[in-house]
């Protein structure tokens, strides 16, 4: 029996045509989302969206397409929109002197999604904010002037004063209390 007889049996209200569905393109829609992804857990998501999408939209396949090929754009539509979230979804990393190894890079996974993007970013800067003012002084000013005015260590020791050493561990003992800060807000917010 071809695909699109297969298809047709699933539009007539036969449901065992849709695990033949599955059996046929479970593989080779894995296949396929793998060398678009190249992630194994996003593409066991989009296979699994895609053969979602094939059963609610099963009314609306036409037969003059070919059934592999309505499948293959429905799960090529899918990945681009992963990958164009993927996109937005902003990871904050406030870098790391490449040239210090005892300085580390601070990074918060943004996981909370909300329908307006304008009022996250507002809550997740008033957040960034408050957190910020959570911090001692010493601790505060050297993490401003090294990660939001982007200035070097040895500018930071001019401007307040301090050994190069003192600056540096206010910088990572800074942004360490800021991590685990905003660590508890953002697990607030997912629950």
């Amino acid at each position: 029996m071809s695909d699109e007889d297969v298809m047709e049996q699933l539009q007539n209200g036969v449901t065992e045509a849709f695990n033949v569905i599955v059996s046929r393109y479970q593989d080779r829609l894995h296949n396929f989302l793998y060398r678009y992804t190249h992630n194994h857990e996003d593409c066991e998501d989009l296979v699994q969206e895609t053969f979602l999408r094939v059963y609610r939209s099963r009314q609306s396949y036409e037969r003059i397409a070919k059934l592999s090929t309505w499948m293959y754009t429905i799960a090529l539509n899918l990945a681009k929109s992963m990958y164009k979230k993927k996109q937005r979804m902003s990871l904050i990393s406030i870098h790391a002197d490449d040239s210090d190894p005892d300085d580390r890079a601070m990074e918060i996974t943004d996981t909370v999604k909300l329908q307006d993007e304008t009022l996250h970013l507002k809550m997740s800067v008033n957040e960034l904010e408050k957190a910020l003012m959570q911090l001692n002084d010493d601790f505060r000013e050297a993490v401003v002037l090294r990660d939001i005015q982007q200035l070097t260590y040895e500018e930071i020791a001019e401007i307040t004063g301090t050994a190069m050493g003192t600056v540096k561990s206010r910088i990572n003992r800074g942004r360490q209390q800021l991590q685990e800060i905003i660590g508890d807000y953002v697990k607030s917010e997912t629950f």
